[in-house]
C-alpha cells in the first residue's frame, strides 16, 4: 500500500501543478452554475427545494469532465516511454493502476466537495432530505469510479490520447443510452430486464433518490472491477 500511496501523491502533485485541472474545474463550475441557477429550467423552476435537478446536472457534467481529465492517464505515459521507466522499479501493475485510479477519484471528490455551497443554498431555501443529499453524492462518486475505470481501460489500449478519448465516449454512450434504448425495444421479459440493469442511469437514479439497494452497489463495484481488471490485463500484456 505504501507504493500505491506514493503513486497517488505523485499523480496529485503533477496534476495540481498543471493548468489543465484548474481549467477543468472552472469549466465544470461554469456549466453547472449556469445550468443550476440561470438556465430556463434552473433549481427554482419547480418552485420547491429539490436536490434531484442539482444531482442530474452534476451527473451529466461529469460525463464530459472525467474523460477529459483521464484520457492521458496511461496512453501518454506509454507514448513518452514513462512506463518502461516505472516498470524498471519494483512496482506491480495493480499498484500502478490503483494509484492512478484513486488519484483521479480524489480529484473528482475535491470537485464535488466544492459544490457544497450549491447544496447549502438549496437547503436554505426550504426543507431538504439530507439522507437523499448523502446518497446523491455517493451515487456521483460511484458513477465517477465507473467512468474512471472505463477511461483507464480505453487509455490502456492505445498511446493516442484522442483515440482513448473517443473510445471512452463510445463505451459511455452504450452504458448511458444504448442499453436503455435496447431495453425499450425489447419491451418486457428477461432481455429487457437485462439491458435495463446494464444501463448506468437506472442505478444512479435509484441511489440519488435515497434508495440504496444492494443490486445498485453490486452493479457499480462489478463494473469498476471489470474495467480495472481489463486495464491490468492489457498493461501486463504489453509490459515487456
Amino acid at each position: 500500500m505504501d507504493v500505491v500511496k506514493v503513486i497517488i501523491e505523485k499523480e496529485l502533485k503533477v496534476t495540481f501543478n498543471s493548468l489543465l485541472i484548474y481549467i477543468a474545474y472552472v469549466a465544470f463550475f461554469c456549466v453547472t452554475g449556469f445550468t443550476c441557477w440561470f438556465s430556463g429550467k434552473n433549481v427554482f423552476y419547480s418552485g420547491q427545494a429539490s436536490l434531484s435537478y442539482l444531482f442530474s446536472v452534476f451527473y451529466w457534467t461529469l460525463f464530459f469532465l472525467i474523460p477529459a481529465l483521464t484520457m492521458k492517464s496511461i496512453s501518454e505515459e506509454r507514448k513518452d516511454g514513462i512506463f518502461e521507466l516505472l516498470f524498471s522499479k519494483p512496482i506491480k501493475t495493480w499498484q500502478l493502476i490503483a494509484g492512478k485510479y484513486f488519484a483521479i477519484l480524489i480529484q473528482i471528490a475535491i470537485c464535488l466537495a466544492l459544490t457544497f455551497p450549491y447544496y447549502i443554498t438549496i437547503a436554505s431555501l426550504g426543507h431538504v432530505d439530507h439522507a437523499v443529499g448523502f446518497c446523491g453524492y455517493l451515487g456521483l462518486l460511484l458513477v465517477s469510479g465507473c467512468y474512471i475505470s472505463i477511461e483507464m481501460f480505453a487509455s490502456s489500449l492505445t498511446s493516442n490520447t484522442i483515440v482513448a478519448f473517443f473510445v471512452t465516449f463510445a463505451l459511455l454512450i452504450w452504458f448511458q443510452f444504448l442499453f436503455e434504448f435496447i431495453a425499450e425495444l425489447w419491451g418486457a421479459g428477461f432481455m429487457a430486464a437485462l439491458f435495463t440493469y446494464l444501463s448506468m442511469g437506472e442505478h444512479f437514479d435509484a441511489i440519488s433518490r435515497g434508495i440504496i439497494d444492494t443490486k445498485d452497489l453490486v452493479y457499480f463495484i462489478t463494473l469498476t472491477t471489470i474495467f480495472l481488471s481489463l486495464t491490468r490485463h492489457y498493461i501486463s500484456k504489453n509490459r515487456f
